[in-house]
Order: structure tokens, then sequence, then C-alpha cells
């Protein structure tokens, strides 16, 4: 008996041994990261913070103490709850933590209770976006009047040019350029302003079948004229919560790439669906299609999928990217589907009017 209490008071050793073992890993591996890192109990109180999180909130992530006295910020207040009472991963954005500093917070459930909470310095990152936006949008704003001179000059030297020379030829080609770069500083100027969210959108309970209408009737003379059917093939009554001049802004890109790229088919498809709170809206070619590898960059800056076409047809590599944070500042989703040889469609939802989806009230 004696024997296997040894062997057991052994084995309980090594075994504590190796948790201190691999606890220390942990604390070693987590104190080693940039990033903040925090563990809440199930109580709402502080288990273990990180030396990242010591260094970003000196003397207040006191061990056993509300996580509310270290930290007060409402919205990582709140990924906490989410995590600990949903038990799913709950992410927010905390600009309250440090004065003049923002976080992305990521908080996960921990086993038996509680969450561990990721905090990721996001101040430089947006420090640089900023600077970004802000040099294309003064470089395109300052190109805008050298290229307006350009292009009026021009076409009134062709309009005094009678001769059908290389004179009027290089002429052609000048206001052909002049243009395009016109075009692509007001996309750029468009893009920095909406990724911004300097540009404010006038959102109104809005029919889609108005919207569908808008986006056909602009398009329908020039689709005629290419030999290209545009037809609505079905549409919602739900009304949605929209900005009418930017989703038909939205249209339009979709439509002049379906254009494109419409192929032996010569049709391009618009239409709408319930989808309970959001309305579906969709624009489909019967066009070559997409490869699966370039979907997930299509709303990327200037991503082409043949680049070669895209110069030729004179697109600016903007038009996804526009649409794509039009419709992310109105909280909808935009996507693509495709498959070769059977065409594309771009899909975006809109959230629905609220009363739309509130029952009715009962009259007594």
């Amino acid at each position: 008996m004696a024997t296997s209490l040894d062997k057991t008071a052994r084995k309980l050793e090594q075994s504590f041994q190796a948790v201190q073992t691999s606890q220390r890993q942990l604390e070693t591996l987590l104190n080693s990261m940039q990033d903040a890192v925090i563990a809440i109990g199930p109580d709402g109180r502080v288990q273990w913070a990180n030396r990242g999180m010591e260094r970003l909130i000196p003397h207040r992530a006191r061990l056993r103490a509300p996580v509310v006295e270290t930290i007060r910020d409402p919205q990582f207040l709140a990924a906490v709850r989410d995590a600990t009472d949903r038990r799913k991963i709950a992410s927010a954005r905390a600009a309250s933590i440090v004065i003049g500093r923002s976080f992305d917070v990521t908080a996960a459930p921990l086993p038996g209770g509680g969450a561990v909470v990721v905090l990721r310095d996001l101040t430089e990152t947006e420090r640089v976006e900023k600077t970004r936006r802000d040099f294309i949008a003064n470089v395109s704003h300052e190109l805008r009047t050298p290229l307006t001179s350009i292009q009026g000059y021009t076409e009134t030297l062709l309009d005094s040019t009678s001769e059908n020379g290389h004179v009027r030829e290089f002429l052609e080609i000048i206001r052909k350029n002049a243009a395009r770069m016109s075009r692509l500083t007001e996309d750029l100027l468009t893009l920095a302003r909406v990724e911004s969210g300097e540009t404010r959108f006038d959102v109104q309970p809005t029919a889609p079948s108005e919207l569908l209408n808008d986006a056909v009737e602009s398009f329908q003379d020039l689709a005629r004229t290419q030999g290209i059917e545009i037809t609505i093939e079905e549409t919602a009554n739900t009304p949605v919560i929209a900005d009418r001049e930017a989703i038909h802004q939205v249209f339009s890109n979709l439509i002049e790439n379906a254009m494109k790229y419409a192929g032996t088919g010569k049709r391009i498809l618009l239409g709408s669906r319930d989808l309970g709170a959001t309305v579906q809206f969709y624009v489909r070619d019967l066009g070559p299609g997409i490869a699966s590898e370039h979907l997930p960059r299509l709303f990327e800056r200037f991503y082409r999928v043949d680049k070669a076409r895209s110069r030729e047809s004179g697109g600016t590599g903007l038009g996804l990217a526009i649409g794509k944070h039009i419709i992310l500042a109105h909280h909808g989703t935009i996507r693509a589907e495709s498959e070769l040889n059977h065409g594309s469609a771009f899909l975006f939802t809109l959230p629905v009017e609220r009363s739309a989806t509130e029952p009715a009230a009962h009259v007594s």
C-alpha cells in the first residue's frame, strides 16, 4: 500500500509539474504578444492579463477586480457579455479605452464560463489609411482643373481641324486619354469619400421596383444600340432603406460591367427578392463567366480579371470597389457568383424598412 501511495504521489507530482510547465509556456507565449490579452471569469472579474494589457492600462488590470474597473468602454463590455452569455465569438471597435487610440476587440468564450479578450491597436493603421485616402483625394482634386483644360482645348482643336491626317488622329488620342483620366480622378474622389464616411447618404423607404426601373431606364437605349436586352425578372414588394442616387450608382457600375461581358447571350437580367430582414438585388449576365480564383478579389481597388480587355473598354477598375463601400454604408452585403461558360451574377442586399418586418398592432 505504501508503494502504491508513493507511485500515486509521484504521478500526481509529475502531472502537477507538467501543468505548471504548460501554464508557464502559455504565459510566456501570451506575454510575448504585442496585442493586449485579458481573461475574464463568469463572475465578470479579471482572471489574468498579459504584459500587453499591463502596458496598455498600468495599475488598473488588477486580478479578481471587476473588469469594469479596468476597462469602461461600452463596446468592449458589450463584446464580453456577448461572448460570456451567448458562447460565441464577438467583435467590436473600441475608441475610449485609451484617449486618442482605437482598438479592434475580439472576445471568445472560455471553457467553464467567462471570456478571453484580445485588443489589437488600430491607431497607426487607421492613421496610415487616412493619410492614403487624403492623398488620393487631394491629388485627384488637383488633377481636375488641368484635365478639364486639356479636354477643352483638345475638343476646340478638333472642331477647328478639317484635315483627316495624323494631326486629327493625335488629337483624338489626347482627347480619349484625357477623358479616361478624368473618369479615373472622379472615381478616386468618389471612393475616397465613401471609404472615409465623408459621403452622407439620404436614406429613405424606397420600393425595390423603383430602384430596378431607374437602372433599366438609364441603360435601355445604350443596351439597344449594342444589341443587348435588359430585363427585370422579379421584383420584391417590401420597401428598403436606401439612398436612391447611391444605389443607382451601384446598379450603373454593375450593369456597365455586365454589358462588357454579356457575351453571345446578349441578355442582362435584373431582379430583387425578399429575404426577410433584407431584400436581395441582382444583376446577372449570360457571358463567359469568371474563374473561381478571381471571385474573392473582384471588389478590390483596381483588380481586373482581364487587364487587356479592361484597358480597351476604358474602365477604371474602381466601379466594384465603389459599389461595395456604398452597400456596406447601407448596412448591406455584396458578393459575386459565377461559373465558367454560364455567366455571372452580382448580388447585394439592402435592409428593409423596419415597419415592414414588425407585426401589425392588434386593434381592440
